[in-house]
């Protein structure tokens, strides 16, 4: 959420932002062209993913898919809060559940952040802040590819450019209905997602710090510091279910992560993903920041910088580098893993610090440093679009050209059975290892335990007597964290078996392979 645009009483970068020279010698018609065709394009590709749905977002399909009463109780064994849930479950009764449809509902709030990231720069450095502020977002790699996916990450961006901007308006003029309606932001971003907790501490923090320094101000100052927790309010009805997910669910799936791991995994991602490209964007992105941060002055071809930094984004910057902080402690804490997609709580002010990096750079240079970057994030969303999500759709049309009715699909592990068994025909029998359930829902609640306490062996047994003759197809791969060699010893004790598809990680973030053992003669 916005913290503070500068040190100034009323928040105003204008003092800040005056020294540096905020445009080109760009035609403003040609800039309005640009413009135009960066953010129909921007919207277009927030649109627009060829992937079948990976495992997230059919575990959040399926979840939202039930009556709400027992919506809630799933998602008490996935290890997330009720809102996006909420609303996928009435956009799915309108539109339906194909791929397209629900992750339209994630382009849809993806879109409505673009007016905000405008208005978001414009205050932080005038007219060439907003353009640059719109067309980063537009075609931010990170933005696109979430703005692609049924889960709830940009909602969590658009909430956190909500509530940035009432916070600002609120800082200078706090009235009642701007005080409520960023405890109301507040409280639905703890009931998007978790790190939100961390966001909003870290706000505190930097508001706590404004109190301290700025006497005359504390009036204001204190009762935006009681809106943002007020919003703790509204997470008090699902406080049983966050205290159950914190006790029994975690992600067992992965591991802590460094701070600083954190930030180099989340400026890769901001670039595209894992790719060479990537790896320039992202240092791209870390001087610019730096520049935003640093950089005083600018004159002819010269940038004067001020080690003690300038105020324009240096709070915001403050909130980003302690959210991190929090969540690498709260992980180690917690044996709590860490993805580049949780950084959406910080991810708009990131990208709202690159833009003003871009706006302190003087004359034509502005230009090469804007076209740089996103010349970079035209390469990072094509990897977006290239690397596919799962490689389901080869699976189940493997499956279908050998299956015949009564035949048994076993997944193993069971967390690939959300959005493989999307894709596989009617009339078959699915399973998911180990407990040989539906495999339309990953529990995670004692995960760990539970994948422990499994042996191959007898399980192979049970699908042998469930397929009763029939073929058995398995959908595996190795190397899943808590499974050790599971999958490998389950297809050795079900016997000698024909592979019908190599798992591709180079092609497809959540790969499997495929085995089949015909049916008895």
């Amino acid at each position: 959420m916005r913290t503070l645009a500068a040190d100034g009483v009323v928040d105003d970068p204008a003092p800040a932002s005056a020294a540096v020279r905020r445009s080109t010698a760009t035609p403003s018609w040609l800039a309005l062209v640009a413009i135009t065709v960066v953010v129909v394009a921007g919207v277009v590709l927030r649109f627009v993913q060829r992937s079948p749905l990976w495992l997230d977002e059919a575990q959040s399909v399926n979840i939202a898919a039930l009556p709400l009463g027992d919506m809630f109780e799933a998602l008490r064994h996935d290890g997330h809060p009720p809102f996006y849930y909420v609303l996928l479950h009435g956009w799915m009764e309108v539109f339906g559940e194909s791929d397209f449809a629900v992750r339209a509902l994630s382009g849809v709030f993806a879109v409505a952040t673009l007016p905000l990231a405008w208005v978001a720069g414009r205050r932080l450095a005038g007219r060439a802040g907003a353009r640059w502020a719109l067309v980063i977002v537009a075609l931010s790699p990170y933005s696109i590819r979430y703005a692609t996916e049924t889960r709830m990450y940009s909602l969590v961006m658009l909430l956190v450019l909500a509530g940035y901007l009432l916070l600002s308006d609120a800082l200078i003029d706090p009235r009642p209905r701007r005080l409520a309606a960023l405890t109301l932001i507040s409280g639905l971003l703890l009931l998007s997602h978790y790190w939100s907790i961390y966001l909003l501490a870290a706000t505190g923090l930097v508001l706590a710090a404004r109190w301290w320094w700025r006497p005359q101000q504390r009036g204001k100052t204190g009762r935006a510091i009681l809106a943002v927790a007020a919003g703790g309010l509204l997470f008090l009805p699902w406080l049983p279910g966050f205290l159950y997910q914190a006790a029994n669910t975690g992600t067992p799936w992965g591991e802590p992560f460094r701070p600083t791991a954190i930030v180099l995994t989340t400026l890769e991602d901001l670039g595209g993903g894992v790719l060479t490209e990537s790896n320039l964007a992202a240092i791209l992105v870390a001087l610019l920041v730096l520049v935003a941060l640093f950089a005083a002055r600018s004159s002819g071809s010269q940038l004067t910088l001020d080690l003690g930094t300038v105020p324009v984004v240096r709070r915001e910057l403050a909130v980003v580098l302690v959210v991190f902080v929090l969540g690498s402690v709260a992980g180690y804490a917690t044996d709590a893993t860490y993805q580049s997609r949780y950084a959406a709580v910080v991810v708009p002010l990131l990208l709202l610090a690159v833009a003003v990096g871009i706006t302190r750079i003087p004359g034509i240079a502005q230009l090469l440093a804007g076209g740089a970057y996103l010349a970079l994030s035209v390469t990072g969303i094509a990897w977006v679009n290239h690397y596919q999500r799962t490689q389901a759709e080869v699976v189940g049309d493997a499956v279908a050209q050998h299956a015949e009715p009564g035949d048994v699909v076993v997944y193993c592990p069971d967390q690939l059975g959300p959005d493989y068994s999307r894709q596989m025909p009617d009339g078959v029998t699915e399973l998911a290892y180990p407990t040989l359930s539906s495999p339309e829902l990953v529990d995670w609640v004692d995960y760990a335990e539970r994948n422990r306490a499994a042996d191959p062996v007898r399980i192979a047994e049970d699908i042998r007597a469930e397929a009763d003759g029939n073929a058995i197809f398995v959908v595996w791969m190795p190397d899943y964290r808590t499974l050790d060699d599971q999958c490998e010893r389950l297809l050795g004790a079900l016997g000698p078996a024909t592979q019908l598809v190599r798992g591709d990680d180079a092609k497809y973030y959540e790969p499997a392979f495929l085995h089949w053992l015909p049916a008895a003669a």
